[in-house]
Formats: structure tokens, C-alpha cells, sequence
């Protein structure tokens, strides 16, 4: 950018100079022909190559064509004009791929330098690419993770915000696990790698930001088309514009070759070319700002033709962990309550078990012995000696513990003593902050079919599905009957509308597959999610889908303006060129004009915020 910035630089000097200079002055000419040589080097050496190529009628074809007959037919000054305004347009839309640019260029960052390999105790700098599974890396405060792994030791503040676009810092520590590109912050952490650089979550973002243009919006594809066919009929009117008026009206040649040229400058779809491409380009980047990533600009515009969206449950509108609601003691005090039900779940990983273990909130002290698991039913330990039993009503049945069934779609566990029941704690999935104002969001932007689907419980589903409004829900599904449900929805969905499934992206990879445009919501670092849908919602937040939808429309919008606009004052000039009532100088404003214009609007997507 910064050579081209200095040839235009000099050959807008040298053009003036040349202006300037008396028309007798052996110089002009000369100084003409160096301002050209600086601006239309590079734009003669494409075309050649591109003739090479057998791309026979690009832009650069219609400048080096236009440019060369200004010069035989003694018009200097437009020849070098047409060559300098049209650089400048080509400056100003590189300008503009740059700017764009920098909203991807924190995912672009993302990749580590380098791992600090661990190797005999002494720290190693090894490429990442052959670091390998099971090897462990440190990595120091202010570093980048470079690969994703379990932290083995220490405990640390890290940033996520290259990654989801949150700037929220969170805590990890021994067993946990962590995403590479995400920065450590606070304190040495060993981390024992689990997936080679190829595979790991930073590659697979990068590689899918990298192509995310490859895949054409059909708005893309038409420019592309039109572009085939406009530029062959607008070279064939030209040449004959040039032959037959002549004949017609028995005219000097040179007269209509003028007008000619003059069409053929003009004719040059820079505007679309450039300004259409580029306006989903912009889309793309100022989604991934927000943490959003599009694997292609034809979702981009499929977003703003939805028919359906449909929504899993757990994990995407709730949070997908479960947390005490409610504590009923009998007898006992909440504290002691809790204090047997969390000791009798000491070794479960089961939601349910950690659930009651985090409300605790203090190291389990008591002993705890003869732990066995009742399949289907709970728990029952042995803790200071004494009987407990926790889990659900068919395990105070199955052990004739007297206590009464509560009525609520959340999950109840029991708990008894010595087979004396001494109450109950309230589990449920909590919903999401933002579900109901997504909901709500969604219907404002005219999408009216909203539905859940789940493999969660009727009584469950329903009180969510009311609690946020949904158009209608569908519960108790085996993942095979969503994948019916989602093929339904597509056979009856409107022509031209698309079939949105939003899913957690862990085991909804086949539903995410099948939808038009699969969305995976909190899916960093899930393969499945990467690699099966078509859009990554890389938080936990579903009011993203809103901003991205609002973005995806605010692109089409300016596509659209761009699209009519340029075409619009193409016709106009080219008639008047055509007419004879523009001369070459207009023809270059009036195509560089709109062509910056049109960069200059595609732009307005991501200067504005998501709403």
C-alpha cells in the first residue's frame, strides 16, 4: 500500500507539472508519459498476464485499451487520468480490505510463536508443530496457551477475549481444561498438551477465518456472472461505436474513437467488483468481533432469510449445569442437611452430585465409607457412621422411607438418615439470562416460528418453553426423532426461507449437518461444533444469534444499495458517453466516483455496532 501511496504521489506531481507546462514545451508529452509509466505499469503487466491466462476482458484490460488509444489519438492528458483516478480507487479500496481487516486480525493473532517445551526440567523453544500429544508446555504470564491441554499445575487468571470476544477474565487450575490463543495472566501454569497444532482449536478457527471467503453468497455469484457477460457486450458496443457512425454520418474516425474510449472507461464494473465482495467480507469480520464465526458469506445472507429457527435446551438456552434452587430440611438444619447429601456424593461426577457438592462450598471432612450406587435410584453411604440415603423417591420407596412425592418439573433429591427422612434439596437447570429477550429479539425481527427441541423431560420442557414464550416445543426426543423433526421442518418451510438449528454443538452434530445453516452456541473447543455447523457462536450467550442476524441484514442492505446504486449511474454515463455529451474526464470521475462511494458504503457494516 505504501509504494502505491508514493507512485501516486509522484505521478499526480509530475500530471500537474505537465499541466502547467506550455503546450510548445518539448517536456509535457514526456512528463505525461513518466506520471502514466509510475500509475499504469502494474495495470498493463496484469492485463498481459491475464491475457495469458485467457482472462481477456478484466478492468485492466478496459484501462491498458482506453488508456493506449487516449495516447494515439493525442488525448495526454485523459490517457494519464484515467490511469491515475483509477489507481486511486484501487488505493482506496485496498485502504478499505485493510480497515476491514483489523476486525478479524485478533483471530489472525491468535496463533502462538512458539511453545515453551518441558523437556529433563529444562524449558525448550520448540515450533509448534512438533510439539506432540502428552508433552508438557509452560507457559508464563502474559503468554498466549499455544496448544489446548489440562493444566497439571498451577492456578491462573486467563483472557478468553481473543476467542469468545468477552473480556471477562476467568479462573483456571489443576485439572482444568484449556483452549490455545487464550492469554494467561496472572501465574506460571504447566499444561500437558492433548491435541497436536493441526488439531488444535486456534488452527481450526484460523483455517476456518482464512476461508470463510471461498464459500460465495449468491449476491456474490451474480456479480461474478454479470461481470462474464457485461464486459464482452460493453467492448463489442464500443468497437461498434467506433465503426459504424463513421459510416452512418460519414464522421472523422478519431471523433467517435474518443467517444469509444470514453464508453469503454466507464463501462469498467469496478464499483460492483470490488464494493460487493468486500461488503461480506466486512459482514464476516464485524461478526467475529462480537465472537461470532461464519464459515462462508452465503450463511451470511442465508441469515436474513429465515423461515424457522429451532433451539436444543440444555446447554443453549439453559446453562446446562445444575445448581441447589431450594433446601427443605425435616427435623435438621439446612446446613446439616446438605452436609450429608454433599459427603454422601464425595466420589460422584454426576451434575447432580456436583451440584450439591458446589452448594456446600466447604471441604468435605466427615468420614465417609461403604459407598454404593443404587442404578437409577441415588446413593447410599455410610458418613460418620451413620446410614444415608440420597437420591429420588423410588430410593426412599425401595427402602421404606416414609416421606411425601413434591409436585415440580425441577429435579428432587431426597435425603434420609438412619432411614429416617430429613428433607429435600431442589435441583434445576437454570435458564439463560438473555433466552427470553433472544426470544423476544427474534419475533421483533420477523421470525415467528420458534421452537425447542429436547430430549429432556415433557413437564420440564414445557415450564421452559412458557417461560420464554416459544411458538411450540417438542420433548422426550431421541437424538435420531430431532433429526426427523428438523427434516420435517424443512420439507414445509417456505420457498426461499431457511431452517435454523441452534445447538450446544457437543451431540447435535448431526441435526447442525442437516439444518440450512447450523449453529453452534458455546461450542469453542468442541469439534463437533467446528466442524458440522455452519455458524460458532463461540459464548454461551443466545442473544449473539440477534446481532448476527442484524448484521447479517445490515449487509445486505448496503449490498443491495451498492448493487442498484452503481448500476444505476453505469446506464446514465454510458448513454451520455454514448451521446457524445460527456467528454473522457467525466467518464473517469464518474466511474472512480462511484467506485469509491461504493468501497466507502460497504465499509458502513462493521463501523456500526450489532444491536
Amino acid at each position: 500500500m505504501k509504494k502505491k501511496l508514493i507512485l501516486i504521489i509522484l505521478s499526480l506531481l509530475l500530471f500537474v507539472i505537465a499541466l502547467i507546462l506550455p503546450d510548445t514545451s518539448l517536456f509535457k508529452n514526456i512528463f505525461f508519459l513518466i506520471a502514466y509509466s509510475f500509475v499504469g505499469f502494474e495495470v498493463i503487466e496484469e492485463a498481459i498476464e491475464n491475457l495469458g491466462n485467457g482472462e481477456l476482458l478484466d478492468e485492466n484490460f478496459l484501462m491498458t485499451i482506453a488508456t493506449f488509444g487516449a495516447f494515439y489519438i493525442g488525448e495526454y492528458p485523459e490517457a494519464v487520468a484515467v490511469m491515475l483516478f483509477y489507481q486511486i480507487g484501487e488505493f482506496f479500496q485496498e485502504y478499505a480490505v485493510h480497515q476491514s481487516k483489523k476486525s478479524i486480525a485478533t483471530l489472525l493473532e491468535l496463533r502462538p510463536d512458539y511453545a515453551n517445551l518441558l523437556v529433563d526440567e529444562k524449558i525448550v523453544v520448540s515450533p509448534l508443530e512438533e510439539v506432540k500429544v502428552g508433552d508438557i508446555v509452560v507457559v508464563k504470564p502474559g503468554e498466549k496457551v499455544p496448544l489446548d491441554g489440562i493444566v497439571i499445575e498451577g492456578n491462573s487468571r486467563i483472557n478468553t477475549s481473543a476467542l469468545t470476544g468477552e473480556a471477562v477474565p476467568r479462573k483456571v487450575q489443576e485439572n482444568d481444561s484449556i483452549l490455545s490463543g487464550v492469554i494467561n495472566e496472572t501465574s506460571i501454569l504447566k499444561i500437558k498438551v492433548q491435541k497436536e497444532y493441526k488439531e488444535s482449536t486456534v488452527s481450526k478457527i484460523l483455517d476456518l477465518v482464512e476461508n470463510a471467503t471461498e464459500k460465495k453468497s449468491p449476491s456474490e455469484n451474480f456479480i461474478h456472472k454479470f461481470s462474464k457477460y457485461y464486459t464482452p457486450i460493453v467492448v463489442g458496443l464500443a468497437v461498434l461505436l467506433v465503426l459504424i457512425p463513421p459510416l452512418l454520418f460519414h464522421q472523422p474516425v478519431s471523433f467517435w474513437l474518443y467517444r469509444s474510449l470514453s464508453f469503454l472507461v466507464v463501462s469498467c464494473p469496478c464499483a460492483l467488483v470490488l464494493s460487493i465482495p468486500l461488503s461480506f467480507f466486512c459482514g464476516i469480520g464485524a461478526a467475529s468481533k462480537i465472537g461470532v464465526l461464519l464459515k462462508g458469506s452465503n450463511y451470511l445472507e442465508g441469515l436474513t432469510h429465515v423461515d424457522t429457527v429451532l433451539f436444543d435446551k440444555t446447554g443453549t438456552l439453559t446453562e446446562g449445569v445444575f445448581a441447589v434452587q431450594e433446601i427443605i430440611p425435616k427435623e435438621i438444619s439446612k446446613e446439616e442437611l446438605l452436609k450429608y447429601a454433599a459427603h454422601a456424593e464425595i466420589y460422584s461426577n454426576h451434575p447432580i452430585a456436583i451440584s450439591l457438592k458446589n452448594a456446600y462450598g466447604v471441604p468435605l471432612q466427615e468420614k465417609v465409607e461403604q459407598i454404593e450406587e443404587i442404578a437409577g435410584m441415588g446413593i447410599k453411604a455410610k458418613v460418620n457412621r451413620k446410614t444415608v440415603l440420597v437420591g429420588n423417591y423410588e430410593l426412599m420407596q425401595n427402602y421404606h422411607v416414609s416421606c411425601d412425592k413434591m409436585k415440580t418439573v425441577n429435579t428432587v433429591v431426597y435425603v434420609a438418615l438412619d432411614h429416617h427422612f430429613i428433607g429435600s434439596i431442589v435441583i434445576a437447570d437454570q435458564v439463560k439470562k438473555d433466552a427470553k429477550k433472544t426470544i423476544s429479539d427474534l419475533k421483533q425481527l420477523g421470525i415467528q416460528n420458534l421452537m425447542m427441541l429436547t430430549g429432556d423431560r415433557k413437564e420440564v420442557a414445557q415450564e421452559v418453553s412458557k417461560e420464554l414464550e416459544f411458538t411450540d416445543f417438542y420433548a422426550e426426543l431421541l437424538p435420531q426423532e430431532k433429526v426427523e423433526k428438523v427434516e420435517s421442518f424443512i420439507q414445509k418451510k417456505k420457498k426461499g426461507e431457511n431452517v435454523i438449528f441452534v445447538g450446544d454443538g457437543m451431540n447435535d452434530a448431526p441435526v447442525l449437518a442437516l439444518s440450512d445453516i447450523g449453529i453452534a452456541m458455546g461450542g469453542l473447543g468442541s469439534d463437533a461444533a467446528i466442524e458440522s455447523a455452519d455458524v460458532v457462536i463461540m459464548t454461551d450467550e443466545p442473544s449473539k444469534l440477534v446481532d448476527t442476524i442484524s448484521i447479517a441484514k445490515r449487509t445486505m442492505r448496503i449490498v443491495n444499495q451498492n448493487i442498484v446504486f452503481a448500476i444505476s449511474v453505469k446506464i446514465v454515463i454510458l448513454l451520455l458517453s454514448a451521446l457524445g455529451l460527456t467528454n473522457m474526464w467525466f467518464a473517469v470521475i464518474g466511474d472512480v466516483g462511484v467506485t469509491i462511494l461504493a468501497v466507502f458504503n460497504a465499509l458502513r457494516v462493521s463501523k456500526r455496532k450489532a444491536r
